[in-house]
């Protein structure tokens, strides 16, 4: 699995302290939101060259593990 801490970063600063692409502005729920509503990976990368992919398995491994950080706390 991805190292999420690697491409994922949280400043209060940058999109009111919501989970970002480090150096980017793009959010994780951004990403998970364009692939929820049907885009590939290489959809979102010809969209925003700027991403790539491990930057967006970085994002799915965040997601994975804040579903089992919620399921443990439970």
């Amino acid at each position: 699995m991805i190292d999420y801490k690697e491409y994922i970063s949280i400043d209060a600063n940058i999109r009111f302290g919501r989970p970002v692409i480090t150096g980017t502005r793009i959010s994780v729920y951004d990403i998970l939101s364009w692939f929820a509503n049907g885009m590939t990976a290489n959809d979102i990368i010809n969209d925003f060259p700027e991403l790539n992919e491990n930057q967006i398995k970085a994002c799915l491994a965040y997601a994975a593990d804040r579903e089992h950080k919620i399921n443990i706390a439970s």
